[in-house]
Formats: structure tokens, C-alpha cells, sequence
């Protein structure tokens, strides 16, 4: 995409501590996205699951249609305040089907859909002394996924991809400048790899990386890690929260990553000659 001289988009990423209780996740959702509009946010990512979280059992019933009023909610924030939204992740709900997918959804200024993702990695982990077994109640994706949000092109992937360098460089590919990371990173994996590979995704593929993540114990006795960030091409931290539901914001310098991207060509001399991955 060609940007005017000086192209700025203004990032947001919400963190949240989401729970059980619907209502109250779609309250705590609208005033933080509320916030970050006025403070002037082109793009608003939401954190993984951020409508509800609970154990694997409730997860299923709590899984929703893609035309649900919750996303119908988020598309009339998205046309109210004229705003891009990530809709972070949500539970998709699988005709005949006990699993789900989890997905992230791009919504326009319009609320208009114009990105539908499923996460392609499941986290099945041992870690801090409990399992997680997220493919018992979900089915992976099999598509990388590209849109236009607020101008931009964005990368969509979900939590646990962060650990798979392979899909950011295939964003860089299709001409992502932007990859959106919404989370449940964990407490125990958090405190020591989440912002080292934010940063290295970030450099890796000169893009700039929106993460928006959970915080906090959840009704499933999950600890979520917090510390949303947005991170620059550089692998510089424009912006990080705290230990609480927040919206952290920074301005994305377009121009600025061209001339990282001009000056260190990485991205020109890749080899798929010789590494079939970088192909794609």
C-alpha cells in the first residue's frame, strides 16, 4: 500500500480480566474501547476470549455464531465511534460439533467483517504445574489471514502462534505491516517470554505487533500475564500496561518502518532457493 507523507495509525490494545459473567465482559470491553477512541485510536485490538472465559464444559456452551449479537455489538462500536476493532478472540461455535474454533475477527470502521481467522496452533502444554489441553474443546484453523483495517495491512494470529515465527513471516509475505497478537498468555510463560518474542516477531518481519492481552486470575483458576504492548518495527516498546484492565496506545510511524525496511532490506534477502519456508 502507498501511505501520504507523515502516515500515522493510532493503535490501542485492551487488557482485560475476563470472567464468566458475560454482561459484565461486555461492559468492561465497551469502556475500554470507549476510552481508547477518545483518545483517538484508528485500530482497537481486544485480548483472546475476551467475552468469556471459563473451564473446557462451559467454554462449549458459551461458544457463539459468528452472526451473534455479541459481534453485533462490537460492529456497532466499531460504525459508532468509526474505529477498526480486533475482536480479539471468540469461541466459535462448529455445527455438529462438541469443539469450536477460536477465532479472531477484523472489523472495519464500517463494522463491516473483513477478516475471520482460526488459530492455527492449540496450546497443548505442561507448564507451572497444570496441563493445558486446549485441542480436547477446539479445532485448529488452516488458513493465514491478511486484511485491511483503518488503511493498514494486519496480520491476524491468536496467543500461543507468537511461538511460531513461520506465520509472521508468512504475513510479511502476504504484506502485513501490522500482526495483532490477542492473549491469554500465561503467568508462568509470561513473566519470561512474552515480551522477547513480541520483540523478535516484531524485528524478525519489520512489522509493528499489537498485543492485547488478558490479566489476572480468571473463574477457571487460570493466572493470565498482562502486559499488553505494542512493540515497532524496530523491536522498540512504544507502549506496555501494567497489572490491570487498562488500554495501552501508541502511534504507528508508517514512514518510519519504510525507511527501517529500506535501509536493513532484510526482508529482500531472504533465500527460499535455499529455504523452501521462506516461500512463504
Amino acid at each position: 500500500m502507498n501511505f501520504s507523507a507523515d502516515a500515522v495509525c493510532r493503535a490501542a490494545a485492551v487488557q482485560m480480566t475476563t470472567s464468566d459473567d458475560l454482561d459484565r465482559n461486555l461492559a468492561t470491553a465497551e469502556r475500554l474501547v470507549r476510552r481508547a477512541c477518545d483518545l483517538g485510536a484508528d485500530v482497537i485490538v481486544l485480548p483472546e476470549k475476551w467475552h468469556f472465559i471459563h473451564d473446557t464444559e462451559p467454554s462449549r456452551a458459551a461458544a457463539i455464531d459468528l452472526d451473534d449479537d455479541v459481534l453485533a455489538v462490537v460492529a456497532d462500536w466499531a460504525r459508532r465511534w468509526g474505529v477498526a476493532i480486533v475482536a480479539g478472540s471468540v469461541i466459535e461455535r462448529i455445527p455438529g460439533s462438541e469443539r469450536s474454533f477460536n477465532t479472531s475477527l477484523a472489523i472495519d470502521r464500517e463494522g463491516r467483517r473483513v477478516g475471520e481467522y482460526r488459530k492455527l496452533h492449540l496450546f497443548d502444554v505442561a507448564v507451572g504445574g497444570r496441563e493445558y489441553r486446549e485441542s480436547d474443546g477446539a479445532v485448529a484453523g488452516d488458513e493465514v489471514v491478511v486484511c485491511e483495517m483503518a488503511g493498514v495491512c494486519v496480520g491476524l494470529s491468536i496467543c500461543y502462534d507468537l511461538r511460531f515465527p513461520e506465520l509472521y513471516r508468512a504475513m510479511s509475505h502476504r504484506g502485513a505491516l501490522v500482526a495483532t497478537v490477542p492473549a491469554a498468555f500465561t503467568a508462568e510463560t509470561g513473566k519470561d517470554h512474552w515480551e522477547p518474542l513480541l520483540r523478535a516477531r516484531a524485528i524478525e518481519n519489520q512489522m509493528f505487533v499489537i498485543a492485547a492481552g488478558q490479566v489476572g486470575r480468571h473463574a477457571n483458576g487460570t493466572r493470565s500475564h498482562g502486559r499488553s504492548m505494542i512493540v515497532d518495527p524496530w523491536g522498540t516498546v512504544l507502549a506496555q500496561a501494567g497489572d490491570a484492565e487498562t488500554v495501552v496506545l501508541a502511534d504507528l510511524d508508517l514512514d518510519e518502518q519504510q525507511r527501517i525496511r529500506e535501509s536493513l532490506p532484510v526482508l529482500t534477502h531472504r533465500r527460499p532457493d535455499v529455504l523452501p519456508g521462506e516461500s512463504t
